[in-house]
């Protein structure tokens, strides 16, 4: 019970943090991309810090305070506001669809590392997940918006700074929990986030909200801030890195989905297409073979 119920709590994960990507696209337009930022982590980061305290969470040492709010301030700053970048320029499936290749990168990332070994089955697995990502992003090209190629490679950028996020953080948080990791270096990001809105003047763009907009705004912060984030570590304490991985692949499917209904952006059979492939890559790089 207690790995089927890490495996739903990563599914429902990987769903809230792609409808996030197109609620940001459909507030893109009215706020610039440290606004929305803002609006997702600084108010995820005020939802994450009682919960941490109420749970009694071990905090990390002293002297990791300062990489735990570096690392925030890289993960929760700067790839998240190349994230709202990137949905600034293309679609939200071809965005999210670029960021599926985050467990991929992280395993390189890992492997260059020396923290991971990357075999010939991970490496076959990368090799067919890119092969549909490019697939589906090439063969869409008719449905994209123009220049939509730059907020691709943005997103790939984005999950790059993601993947060291990933291979730099497992030590603080094996030295402390998960729980009091991600309050720290939440904290760490939202306070960067809100110095870089005030001296850019990012929250003027907050009068120009009307209901919709404000509706969208109070969902991004609770659930595609700090419930997506949540959902994750409990689902890493109780299933396999293996099985939560492969649930990534929600992500991108989530998001179109929401994006159809809220931007009318179309779901085509080249996507679904390029998105089962991707998982088939994310299953082969994700599982070991079986021993005799």
């Amino acid at each position: 019970m207690g790995e089927g119920l890490g495996v739903v709590m990563a599914l429902i994960s990987s769903a809230l943090g792609g409808s996030a990507a197109a609620v940001t696209r459909f507030l893109v337009a009215d706020g610039d991309a440290i606004l929305l930022a803002n609006l997702r982590f600084g108010i995820g980061f005020l939802c994450v810090l009682p919960i941490a305290v109420a749970l009694r969470a071990t905090w990390p040492r002293a002297r990791d305070w300062p990489a735990a709010a570096a690392l925030g301030a890289l993960f929760y700053g700067l790839a998240i506001v190349l994230y709202n970048v990137s949905l600034d320029y293309t679609t939200v499936a071809r965005a999210t669809l670029a960021l599926s290749t985050l467990p991929f990168q992280t395993m390189i990332v890992g492997a260059l590392l020396g923290r991971e070994a990357l075999t010939r089955r991970k490496t076959a697995g990368v090799l067919i997940a890119m092969a549909g990502i490019a697939t589906a992003l090439a063969g869409d090209l008719a449905h994209a918006p123009d220049g939509a190629w730059r907020g691709e490679l943005v997103m790939l950028a984005t999950a790059l700074i993601m993947s060291f996020y990933n291979v730099w953080s497992r030590p603080l948080i094996q030295r402390s929990s998960a729980f009091g990791f991600l309050a720290v270096s939440m904290g760490g990001g939202a306070l960067v986030l809100l110095l870089a809105g005030v001296a850019a003047g990012s929250f003027a763009a907050l009068g120009d909200f009307g209901p919709a907009e404000w509706t969208a705004a109070a969902y991004l912060g609770p659930g595609g801030g700090a419930a997506a984030f949540i959902l994750w570590i409990l689902a890493l304490e109780r299933a396999s890195p293996t099985r939560v991985a492969i649930t990534m692949t929600v992500n991108p499917l989530a998001a179109a989905l929401l994006a159809a209904a809220l931007l009318a952006e179309p779901i085509t059979p080249i996507f679904l297409a390029g998105l089962a492939t991707v998982a088939l890559g994310i299953w082969l790089a994700s599982t070991m073979a079986r021993v005799r």
